[in-house]
């Protein structure tokens, strides 16, 4: 097999291929062997026709329809023996077939550009820093009595802690019904912040059956308009909040903490560890964007449809029945995705470079170590799932870009910022 290998560009490879007849020869028997099994000759029975007449009739033919199955066997052949790493399907050019001579084509197939590192080491970056206070503590309690809530029927608002059932209808300038504008059953709970001040004033003494009018402005973007609305209410419920108790607690831990102080200690540590990985997380986001932008790649067609095509199947994997929602634009979705993955496919190949320079590998004792903890806070067996986790590698993939970022995050500069508000 002669091989010649031609860069056309920092993505693309032209492999042109050419085989003697002796090599060709036991690959057209294959051809011939098969077909003679399912072919039917005047005065022979089936598969039983001698193979120099099947030769003589169909060799030809047989010869020519085996030529795609020789050039794929070849061409993974060369691929692998000049560790050549094709992306995607790759794509007959030509091909050029002297029977009884030789068989010569040409493929072309994507690569991954080479990487030339700009700098990755040193990248300023913030790290929000937040300090949880008593108000959001005190926020979250609240909010897990209103989840934790119960309600009972009443005739007139009294305090925030209501639920109003309304119609609802839009109006014109003159107080006028707008036909096709109205919404039957609406639920307004005034204590909810993302209510209009405007209604929620307006509800503050309502009571069943007396319409009130309310007029707002309603903001979108960099655009707003007035809102005019009839609200007249069906049903009234009176919201009845639990005290913040040992009942509670036990109730939203289901037992694993009884006491409230014990409970708000728990809840800070939460929100401060929350706010701790969205820093690290935004830390990881501007550290990541910084270095992509330095760097101007090619990125493969072919890697940015596998990613793309990614995508798609993580929406599939939300379903049950792994079906797309429906009226799904797949066309759509991949051009408004587009820029998402050539920025992926980019960061991809400058941490696959990183780890390379840095010498960046993933042991057996980091695998170890992930499925400890992962065990821990799922409540498994951790002997149970270290094999699964030796044997992926998405887990493997996931542990490397940790450490790939752990290392950039090391030698980042870092500068603490507080962030005051919530």
């Amino acid at each position: 097999m002669q091989v010649t290998i031609n860069t056309l560009s920092d993505v693309k490879q032209e492999a042109t291929i050419e085989l003697v007849h002796d090599e060709l020869q036991p690959h057209f028997d294959q051809a011939y062997a098969k077909y003679r099994a399912k072919v039917e000759l005047k005065g022979f029975r089936k598969g039983k026709a001698p193979l120099a007449m099947v030769k003589k009739l169909y060799g030809e033919a047989i010869e020519h329809e085996a030529l795609d199955d020789i050039a794929n066997t070849f061409y993974h052949q060369a691929m692998e023996e000049r560790n050549i790493q094709p992306l995607g399907r790759p794509s007959m050019v030509d091909m050029d077939f002297k029977r009884g001579e030789r068989f010569q084509f040409r493929i072309e197939y994507e690569v991954k550009p080479p990487v030339e590192l700009k700098t990755y080491k040193g990248i300023a970056v913030e790290r929000l820093a937040h300090t949880v206070s008593d108000q959001e503590v005190d926020e979250e309690i609240q909010q897990l009595r209103k989840a934790n809530s119960t309600t009972s029927p009443a005739t007139t608002v009294t305090d925030d802690e209501h639920i109003v059932t309304a119609d609802v209808q839009e109006l014109d300038e003159a107080g006028t019904p707008l036909i096709g504008r109205k919404s039957n059953g609406v639920r307004f709970y005034l204590s909810d912040p993302s209510l209009a001040t405007e209604i929620r004033d307006a509800l503050r003494s309502a009571a069943v059956g007396q319409p009130v009018q309310v007029t707002y402005e309603s903001t979108h973007g960099d655009h707003s308009h007035t809102v005019r609305l009839a609200v007249t209410p069906k049903a009234i419920e009176r919201v009845h909040l639990p005290e913040f108790d040992e009942t509670l607690v036990k109730k939203v831990t289901r037992d694993a903490v009884t006491s409230p102080d014990a409970f708000k200690i728990s809840l800070r540590d939460d929100l401060q560890r929350y706010w701790s990985e969205r820093a690290e997380a935004k830390v990881a986001d501007d550290i990541a964007s910084e270095i992509v932008r330095q760097h101007e790649i090619t990125v493969p067609e072919a890697f940015v449809e596998a990613l793309l095509d990614s995508y798609i199947e993580e929406l599939r994997g939300r379903s049950r029945d792994r079906s797309l929602p429906a009226g799904f634009d797949e066309k759509k979705y991949r051009e408004e995705r587009r820029t998402q993955a050539v920025w992926q496919a980019k960061w991809m190949m400058i941490k696959e470079r990183i780890a390379e320079v840095e010498s960046l590998t993933v042991t057996d004792e980091d695998i170890d170590v992930l499925a400890t903890e992962e065990a821990a806070r799922a409540g498994l067996d951790k002997e149970k799932l270290l094999p699964h986790y030796k044997k992926s590698e998405a887990v493997r993939d996931r542990v490397l870009s940790g450490k790939i970022m752990g290392f950039l995050k090391q030698h980042a500069r870092i500068a603490e910022k507080e962030l005051k508000e919530g």
